[in-house]
């Protein structure tokens, strides 16, 4: 996939993208394989690949998702920056906050938005677990997003206290989704969330399998939840 390709598929699903965010994309690309020689921020580096695995991934939500109605995400374990980055790109308006256990990430994070000139994002090194339990992230944002973190029945306790009441928690995954989500029904339940709907679809090159997982936040999290750094993934609530 290239710049063109990827322009054209938004552009079918209503996203214009500019000259500007196709250099900000561009650049965006340069600066990752730049950093990934020092530092493991992906596999994937050859450029028709990340512009389709990683930047035109990372954009799919806005297709089934009015990102216009959003005002503040969260992006849990962002990792390399996906799908955060990609979405602020295209919609310059968001407030982004981006949340890794790994400074080192955060590092190439600010670096990227630096060179990209992306405003209204902030950096939050921390684990899941903890900063869902503080007042100024508890269920501040409208939307959570997580791209293939972990399973359901753990990721739904580690994002969905960030989701404020009638918010949106945002799951990317691969394939395979329907058993992940009958393990992961009594955590989204426990933790005020509903499942609302699945988007499945394929990558336009590739055809490999992706799914799309919408859960409306309905009641605000139990102050038990999230439970101290490591415990869901040990003890996940099935």
């Amino acid at each position: 996939m290239d710049a063109m390709m990827l322009r054209q598929l938004a552009f079918d699903h209503g996203i214009s993208l500019s000259d500007e965010q196709l250099s900000q994309f561009y650049r965006y690309y340069e600066l990752l394989v730049e950093w990934n020689e020092k530092m493991n921020l992906t596999g994937i580096t050859e450029q028709g690949q990340v512009y389709e695995k990683h930047f035109y991934d990372s954009i799919t939500p806005a297709f089934y998702h009015d990102f216009s109605t959003v005002q503040s995400v969260i992006d849990v374990g962002s990792g390399a920056g996906f799908p955060g980055v990609p979405l602020k790109i295209c919609f310059p308006h968001l407030k982004l906050t981006i949340l890794d256990s790994l400074n080192k990430r955060l590092m190439f994070l600010q670096e990227v938005t630096k060179e990209l000139g992306l405003q209204d994002v902030s950096f939050l090194h921390s684990r899941a677990e903890d900063a869902g339990r503080n007042a100024k992230y508890r269920e501040a944002f409208d939307m959570a997003t997580a791209r293939a973190v972990a399973r359901m029945s753990v990721l739904s306790e580690l994002c969905m206290p960030f989701v404020k009441q009638g918010g949106i928690f945002l799951v990317m995954k691969g394939s395979n989704v329907e058993e992940e989500l009958t393990e992961g029904k009594k955590a989204i339940k426990t933790l005020g969330g509903k499942t609302e709907r699945v988007e499945t679809f394929q990558l336009p090159e590739e055809q490999s399998e992706r799914n799309i997982i919408s859960i409306r936040k309905q009641q605000k999290t139990p102050g038990t939840y999230p439970r101290k750094a490591g415990t869901p993934a040990k003890k996940p609530i099935v």
